[in-house]
């Protein structure tokens, strides 16, 4: 078993501190990226385009990602504290707001240059795992999004929460959104189907959701909300959601295809 004490604050420069968590969709957002442009992006005109989209992907995952845990997650809060609403150093982010965000976002700037948008949210969703990973790292070093009791070997006790060894949830994400959704997503991008656009979005959003649904089933659901419908957490709810929409769009591209 483990005991987690980790200091959320990397490192400090003068009065400014650097978190963990801001360096993770820091580093994620730069190594996806990198391996965008020089792997996944074989066409010189979207390579040309892809620097300017990604400051729009970088809005559409802060703004989405802070509305969406205002309204899914804390909207009572928010409501008589708006000031809190700028305050995202406090905390405060949604993985799906952030994906809503991304897609408004890759829709607009799709249609302004007149590109498939599907083009542009395939390429996200192959890198995508690389910054789910390093945001679950985060997550588990600040002692946040923690799992339930348990009496297994890898146990983790969080000495910021309780004396409690707990399930390392994040680091289970960490592995199943984030290193095995990568090669899931490789996989079905070097096969034919995946060459109609929008094909490696859907499947994205099934192994995520699914994924994700599963391992919240051992995670402790936010103390604001707790269980919202039939014993299932908010994150549960919104992953079938996106479950849904991705099969749809799975199906409907592959039937194209052939």
């Amino acid at each position: 078993m483990f005991i987690n004490n980790f200091d959320p604050v990397a490192f400090s420069l003068f009065s400014l501190e650097f978190r963990w968590y801001s360096l993770s969709y820091i580093f994620g957002i730069l190594a996806g990226w990198v391996l965008a442009k020089r792997i996944f992006i074989k066409d010189d005109s979207l390579k040309e385009k892809f620097d300017d989209y990604i400051t729009f992907v970088i809005l559409g995952i802060i703004i989405g990602g802070r509305l969406g845990y205002i309204i899914f997650y804390n909207f009572d809060y928010y409501l008589v504290n708006p000031v809190e609403i700028f305050k995202i150093w406090n905390g405060g982010m949604s993985f799906h707001g952030g994906l809503l965000g991304v897609i408004v976002m890759s829709i607009w700037f799709a249609r302004k240059h007149s590109h498939n948008s599907y083009i542009y949210l395939d390429v996200v969703s192959l890198v995508a795992p690389v910054g789910i990973f390093f945001g679950r790292i985060a997550n588990f070093i600040n002692s946040e999004l923690y799992g339930k009791e348990t009496g297994l070997p890898w146990g983790v006790k969080f000495e910021k929460i309780d004396e409690i060894y707990r399930h390392p949830s994040q680091l289970y994400e960490a592995f199943f959104e984030g290193l095995l959704l990568f090669f899931i997503l490789i996989y079905f991008h070097k096969r034919s189907s995946a060459k109609n656009p929008g094909f490696i979005s859907g499947i994205f959003l099934i192994f995520y959701s699914t994924f994700r649904f599963l391992i919240e089933f051992l995670r402790i659901p936010d103390e604001q909300l707790g269980y919202v419908l039939f014993s299932l957490s908010m994150g549960q709810i919104l992953c079938l959601v996106f479950f849904i929409f991705g099969s749809y769009l799975t199906l409907k591209k592959y039937d194209h295809q052939k």
